[in-house]
């Protein structure tokens, strides 16, 4: 219901033969060479989810693997929004049998953790030298102060989960204890849950290892630069003149929009977002010039997955019920939950 109502009304009342009009008009190979920089970024992403992964698995996992995880992933997540994002962890452990479950859902967490920091920082950061649109000082004030909300947040957030990763076996001592002392059904999902808290201790090692943070921080800063780049492509085939601290902003914006789970990769709110931020900034005079930017750059950052993962799909002896299974089921975490090992404080 809630994407439904999102849908109409980012819809409703557009013109959509202007919205067409200004499609026809960009520059579609500028269009072309973003979407080919985001194909880069997935394996940027199966790069940096190999580096995450190397605490839990120290032999490494296949590159060509994680990319089709990757690949696979994102497709599930435009095609069926937030909640296909079960689908990469859940498809990995089927392409190599090294990988439990456990441990592609606890790294997932991470990067989704480096992921929302990274842009935390730059949006805040840009609030330093952005310029205020004429007549919009006073709405300008009000999104530096949100900015700064989102920095504290973050980096408290960030604290928070150094202090599990130091204290993990202490935490998980003390928990286990508790829930043992409940009924059965309560005892069980405790332990599932002290089992997750011990596997993303472990995973969050790359915060405390020197190399693997610079390594894993290198991989992210290379991955937003890609997407920042991509969608200031796109930016100008649309002829927008916005240079790389409004292209920054926006940014800011579609992650908020793409924060609410609706299908199609936020379909709706990540429109609605990004127009608004593009409409904020004047990049455009007309609502349907900012909905057919907006509606192009979700499809130039999605469908270049939907190819892999189209491919992946054909080449696999992997089908949908049993990748539907394993998402939904509950015995493999289980089985990883009881192969866990303590995390001592580090």
């Amino acid at each position: 219901m809630l994407a439904a109502a999102i849908l109409f009304w980012f819809g409703r009342g557009l013109d959509w033969d202007g919205v067409s009009r200004a499609m026809r008009q960009s520059d579609w190979r500028l269009i072309l060479l973003a979407a080919v920089i985001v194909a880069v970024t997935y394996l940027l992403r199966a790069m940096r989810w190999r580096a995450f992964l190397l605490p839990l698995i120290p032999a490494g996992v296949s590159l060509r693997e994680l990319f089709a995880a990757t690949t696979v992933g994102f497709g599930a997540v435009f095609l069926i929004g937030r909640t296909g994002e079960v689908v990469r962890p859940a498809f990995l452990p089927l392409r190599d049998s090294r990988v439990r479950p456990g441990a592609a859902f606890v790294t997932i967490a991470v990067e989704r953790i480096y992921d929302m920091v990274a842009v935390v920082l730059l949006f805040a950061a840009n609030l330093l030298f952005f310029r205020v649109p004429g007549g919009e000082a006073a709405s300008f004030a009000r999104v530096r102060e949100a900015g700064l909300v989102m920095l504290v947040v973050a980096i408290t957030g960030v604290g928070g989960l150094l202090i599990l990763r130091r204290h993990a076996a202490w935490i998980t001592l003390r928990l286990n204890k508790w829930f043992n002392s409940k009924p059965p059904l309560i005892g069980r999902a405790g332990r599932l849950l002290t089992g997750l808290l011990t596997q993303l201790a472990e995973a969050l090692g790359v915060l405390v290892s020197a190399r693997e943070l610079l390594t894993t921080v290198g991989w992210t800063a290379l991955l937003w630069a890609a997407i920042i780049a991509a969608s200031l492509l796109v930016y100008r085939a649309f002829g927008l003149p916005v240079g790389l601290s409004e292209t920054v902003f926006v940014l800011g914006w579609s992650l908020v929009g793409s924060l609410v789970p609706t299908p199609g990769g936020a379909a709706g709110t990540y429109h609605l977002a990004t127009a608004a931020g593009l409409v904020f900034i004047g990049a455009v005079s007309t609502i349907e010039g900012a909905a057919a930017v907006a509606i192009v750059l979700h499809l130039v950052m999605f469908s270049p997955a939907l190819v892999f993962a189209l491919y992946y799909f054909l080449r696999s002896d992997i089908n949908v019920a049993r990748l539907r299974g394993l998402a939904s089921s509950q015995s493999a975490v289980q089985e990883e939950v009881a192969d866990s090992r303590p995390v001592a404080p580090s």
